[in-house]
């Protein structure tokens, strides 16, 4: 290859990299949410709006703060929707973006309030491992409280379903727990493999915050 063009194509390679990590500064994760916030998702099937309440998990209610207020909730699927159980989202379609988010965790913070029907939380596989990933109750899983999971107790709730909890009943739930056992490869190649293989999930467009 001419000297030349190798050198041009390794600056356009860095740039593009440079594109993608520009997206994520450190401060961002320093931002404090108010003490109540609410927020809209428009998805496929429609609205849903969601109130906060920091109080509940002070660190965890900062964090959807800051990826609502950064668009991280934009063209990301609701990947894992067990019937009476819970629908879950949060791995972002580019993976560099979703790493670096990932790479700040949210400390562990007790439980204030059950998991009732409609309220939201991170999820968690323990310690100190919650970061983008948001379930939302579709029944009383109050079990999800006191649950031990590899060494730390309980999902604190963060937030709640308070305007189209209809919208959330309809999110596609055919696929069960199979496109929850690939988040791994979800995470490598996004939105393109779920396309693919899982192409009736529904969608979160994007999300904001209300004034």
């Amino acid at each position: 290859m001419n000297k030349r063009i190798l050198v041009v194509t390794l600056l356009i390679g860095v740039v593009l990299a440079s594109c993608s990590a520009y997206q994520f500064r450190e401060r961002w994760t320093k931002e404090q949410a108010p003490e109540t916030f609410k927020a809209r998702f428009e998805t496929t099937q429609g609205n849903f709006d969601i109130e906060a309440t920091r109080s509940l998990s002070p660190k965890a209610v900062d964090r959807l703060y800051q990826l609502i207020r950064r668009d991280y909730y934009k063209n990301i699927a609701i990947y894992r929707v067990v019937p009476d159980f819970v629908a879950q989202f949060g791995i972002y379609n580019d993976s560099l973006y979703n790493e670096m988010w990932a790479e700040y965790k949210i400390p562990d913070e007790p439980v204030k309030q059950s998991n009732e029907s409609m309220t939201i939380a991170f999820a968690r596989g323990g310690v100190e491992t919650r970061s983008t990933q948001l379930y939302i109750n579709l029944k009383d899983n109050k079990r999800l409280d006191t649950l031990q999971w590899s060494g730390v107790k309980g999902f604190p709730v963060i937030a709640k379903v308070v305007e189209g909890e209809g919208v959330v009943r309809k999110f596609y739930s055919g696929y069960g727990e199979a496109p929850g056992k690939e988040q791994g490869v979800i995470q490598s190649k996004g939105n393109t493999f779920l396309k693919d293989k899982y192409p009736k999930l529904d969608y979160i467009e994007q999300a904001y915050i209300l004034k």
